[in-house]
């Protein structure tokens, strides 16, 4: 039962990568509407919290309630992961070129396992070490290599992208020793909201909500990226951390960029290169060898 459970977990984790690597069709989309990047983040989060916390409701009521101690808990969550993260990344997009934010993103699994090993005792092994060079370098070639310089100020909040993007599965994982993954998602997420629709302009989103031509196709655009890029996958991710190891997760969570790449090359009409195809297939390996005999330490 416990194997079923690991594989259960893992294939909730590959998921969640899968959604998330759908991201750039929404984004895109909204941007159509004249939307900044901190406005579409705030639209999702807040849209993705009110969907939360109805499932808290159906799914736990008895949940809906939180420790007073655990509020730096759920602060971290929602502000030092989730909304830091996600302004480091666009951030780090308007100082450098997309390759070079994205390379610096997927720097999460170093910092997973390095905070893995610190806080959980995490045992390190060769194949987990082997799984994490395949998946960077996997992750380096699909999202391409760029020769442009970067400044010093862009490589600060890349870096710290990837420490926010993998600070999720630290926090969230001490989260789930105590709450149910419903309750973490929600907590998360409300947080994660206040602090998006302070930093927004909230005026200025309700004035292009307004001059939308079209308020039913925006409202439902929304309600997809809500639904696809965060409910969906971090609920699935936030379950399979009860029974996948951190630094296992954050691994193969990178099956993303690889999505990414594809829905790029099919909804896009992008070239796939041959150093983008060997990074596909990299990314997958290192998903297989972490897979492989997956109850190992």
């Amino acid at each position: 039962m416990e194997k079923e459970n690991l594989h259960a977990g893992t294939l909730l984790i590959i998921l969640a990568g899968c959604f998330w690597g759908s991201m750039g069709i929404f984004v895109r989309r909204l941007g159509t509407f004249g939307f900044t990047s901190i406005q579409i983040v705030a639209i999702r989060v807040t849209l993705a919290a009110l969907v939360f916390c109805v499932l808290m409701l159906i799914k736990d009521r008895s949940g809906c309630g939180i420790s007073v101690r655990d509020i730096p808990l759920y602060l971290g969550l929602g502000f030092g992961s989730i909304l830091f993260f996600t302004v480091c990344y666009f951030t780090a997009i308007r100082l450098m070129p997309l390759s070079t934010a994205a390379i610096l993103l997927y720097t999460s699994p170093i910092w997973i396992m390095l905070m893995s090993m610190l806080f959980f005792h995490e045992k390190m092994n060769r194949k987990k070490l082997g799984a994490l060079a395949l998946a960077f370098a996997g992750c380096v070639l699909v999202s391409g290599i760029s020769g442009e310089g970067i400044p010093l100020r862009g490589l600060l909040v890349g870096l710290g992208s990837g420490i926010g993007y993998g600070l999720y599965s630290i926090l969230g994982t001490v989260a789930l020793r105590k709450y149910s993954p419903y309750t973490v998602t929600a907590y998360t997420f409300l947080f994660a909201a206040v602090g998006a629709c302070l930093i927004c302009d909230p005026m200025d989103l309700m004035r292009k909500c307004a001059a939308a031509p079209d308020h039913a196709a925006l409202f439902l655009l929304c309600c997809m990226t809500a639904l696809v890029t965060a409910v969906v996958p971090f609920l699935a991710y936030t379950i399979g951390l009860r029974t996948v190891e951190a630094s296992r997760a954050g691994i193969l969570a990178t099956i993303e960029p690889m999505v990414a790449a594809l829905i790029g090359i099919l909804v896009f009409s992008e070239q796939l290169t041959v150093l983008s195809g060997l990074g596909i297939l990299m990314i997958l390996a290192a998903v297989i060898l972490l897979n492989s005999h997956c109850t190992d330490n």
